[in-house]
């Protein structure tokens, strides 16, 4: 598969998390994910003049066998209306790590104070076709600062 249409892939799978229920409200089929899979979302996240938002925090995974990313969004205000924020590579091997996500936004479409984020941490099996499995989600309020 070519680099452009794994990206495209991805794109796509992000934009079917954004749209899937917290989850919370998933039911994994048991032995899914690992049992000490899980993403935290960190208190702070910031906010360039330009529009440019960095979220962060960490996450661990286990038993990865497709392509694993932490994704992340954020809304502020207005719940229903969330701005996915970047997606990073996971590495599924048990260890703690840092995940940061960058992505420039409308200058002013978000101002400092509080905000909302919700991190997901989200395999691509291959069945045939990708198919988004999760691993652990965390939303949380945060405070957006300049």
């Amino acid at each position: 598969m070519r680099l452009h249409q794994v990206m495209a892939t991805a794109v796509g799978a992000v934009l079917l998390l954004l749209a899937a229920p917290s989850a919370d409200a998933l039911s994994r089929p048991a032995g899914s994910a690992g049992p000490s899979d899980t993403v935290t979302v960190d208190p702070t996240g910031r906010l360039a003049a330009d529009g440019t938002v960095t979220l962060s925090g960490t996450y661990r995974c286990t038993g990865g066998t497709g392509p694993v990313f932490v994704s992340s969004s954020l809304s502020q205000g207005q719940p229903d209306r969330r701005k996915g924020v970047g997606g990073t590579t996971a590495v599924c091997d048990g260890a703690q790590h840092r995940w940061t996500n960058t992505d420039r936004t409308e200058p002013g479409r978000f101002k400092p104070g509080a905000a909302k984020v919700e991190a997901t941490l989200m395999e691509l099996r291959s069945s045939g076709l990708p198919l988004p499995m999760f691993h652990a989600a965390q939303e949380r309020d945060i405070t957006l600062v300049g």
